[in-house]
């Protein structure tokens, strides 16, 4: 280990450690010689074929994703993240995973181990590298590494590339060595302004991976060797659950059987419950459009997931506010947010709002704008990306601004349909699944 390179005291082996189910399947044991030994989980994921994508994006670009397979076919990849479900980077596996084995590409995708402590760590990381404060300690130190030290010791296959999303398992690259793989790290967040104590510690971790990935150019984390910087913004799957196509009548089914008026107006936002989000925010725009447009419903969809506790606590605060309303309706995946349910909203809805502050891409808001559905959204970090203002949806730097150009739409169906058509065509050319499988088997390529 070279002098950059972070010391890093090694936990006893995990046949050693004594491990129970937390009964989400997250904390797997196999029983060896009498001996209960901790795993990492394997997320199960269907099969699926690109070429079922050939109608979408054209025989063309069929033929550049099968070229740019074949150097790669036979090799082993390992994707590791911190949840099988909730939020973006888990949409973006399940998609991809099978895609990649599609290809002759045999791809994990596997999902470490941790307890609530480390999840807080994580969470508190997550806000930090976006530029919130945070009171680092040895003892938060110490809670990250010795989960990070657990989960590299379990990576025991031999992989050609892994591929490590987020904060929350960054350090395993150092601790583990590399084994003769090619290690990438891939960030989903906007580490442009990090607060520099956090920051400091995980940079030397960060450092170890051949490659890293950031969404946008502004993101890239202060310090780094951009000669290993990659940019490449997330993607939607057409064909998956959230995304295919539903009829009118089956959408308005699905919205009407969990509560909602479909005779009357529906504005809807899709997101974690995040200060991110500004779910507060997205309530104030409601109270202010009904008192313009009578009968209007709100509806919040968000998944909470296992790793990130203070979702739990924002969904509280966002049900304690809209207590007594009974035309504001919140759902989580636990009640009526599947994605099934996700896109009967997105598909449905009058107008679709995405209220961020701050955001690592948002995929969301193409989401939306697949389904042909107008969208206003903060102009907050990869959003931007993707619409045209004015064109293929509505960008807002404040409240106002979103009362503003929601009311517009509410106001001007001719207008929602055009901006919404526009929408559906910007995402296809630009922010489907096969164009990131492109530039990430050129990346592999590339190592």
């Amino acid at each position: 280990m070279s002098d950059s390179e972070p010391t890093i005291e090694r936990l006893a082996p995990a046949t050693e450690f004594q491990i129970s189910s937390n009964g989400n399947g997250l904390h797997e044991t196999v029983e060896s010689r009498g001996v209960k030994e901790e795993t990492l989980h394997t997320v199960s994921v269907g099969a699926q074929s690109i070429n079922e994508y050939s109608s979408i994006i054209g025989e063309e670009r069929m033929e550049q994703l099968r070229r740019l397979a074949e150097p790669l076919k036979g090799a082993r990849v390992l994707q590791l993240n911190a949840t099988p479900y909730g939020g973006g980077v888990a949409e973006l596996l399940r998609s991809q995973t099978p895609l990649m084995r599609s290809l002759g590409i045999q791809t994990d995708w596997k999902v470490i181990n941790g307890e609530a402590p480390f999840y807080q760590v994580t969470k508190s990381f997550h806000n930090a590298l976006q530029g919130a404060d945070y009171d680092l300690t040895e003892s938060v130190k110490d809670t990250y590494l010795s989960t990070n030290a657990r989960n590299a010791d379990l990576v025991d296959e031999d992989y050609d590339y892994i591929i490590v999303h987020d904060p929350q398992p960054a350090a395993m690259r150092a601790i583990h060595g590399g084994n003769g793989a090619k290690w990438v790290w891939r960030c989903h967040i906007d580490t442009s302004d990090p607060h520099k104590g956090v920051w400091n510690f995980l940079q030397p971790y960060v450092e170890q991976y051949d490659a890293m990935v950031f969404t946008m150019d502004q993101y890239v984390s202060p310090g780094l060797d951009r000669s290993k910087v990659n940019l490449m913004p997330p993607a939607i799957d057409p064909l998956s659950p959230k995304n295919i196509s539903l009829s009118t009548d089956f959408c308005k089914r699905i919205v009407g059987w969990v509560g909602v008026d479909t005779t009357r107006p529906l504005i809807t936002q899709v997101s974690r419950f995040d200060p991110w989000k500004d779910p507060m925010g997205v309530l104030e725009v409601y109270r202010s459009l009904r008192k313009r447009i009578p009968g209007l419903q709100l509806a919040m969809l968000g998944h909470l997931a296992m790793d990130d506790p203070q979702g739990w606590e924002i969904f509280g605060q966002v049900q304690a506010e809209a207590e007594g309303d009974p035309d504001i309706h919140l759902f989580t995946n636990y009640t009526a947010a599947s994605s099934i349910e996700v896109n009967a909203f997105q598909s449905f809805s009058d107008v679709i709002i995405q209220k961020s502050l701050r955001e690592g891409f948002g995929l969301v808001v193409s989401e939306a704008m697949w389904k042909g559905s107008p969208v206003v959204a903060g102009r907050a970090g990869g959003i931007p990306l993707q619409m045209e203002d004015g064109e293929s949806g509505y960008l807002v730097d404040s409240t106002e601004e979103c009362i503003e150009k929601a009311l517009y739409l509410l106001e001007n169906p001719g207008e929602a349909r055009r901006i919404g058509a526009n929408g559906h065509k910007f995402v296809r050319d630009n922010n489907l699944m096969p164009r990131l499988m492109a530039q990430e088997m050129k990346l592999l390529n590339s190592l």
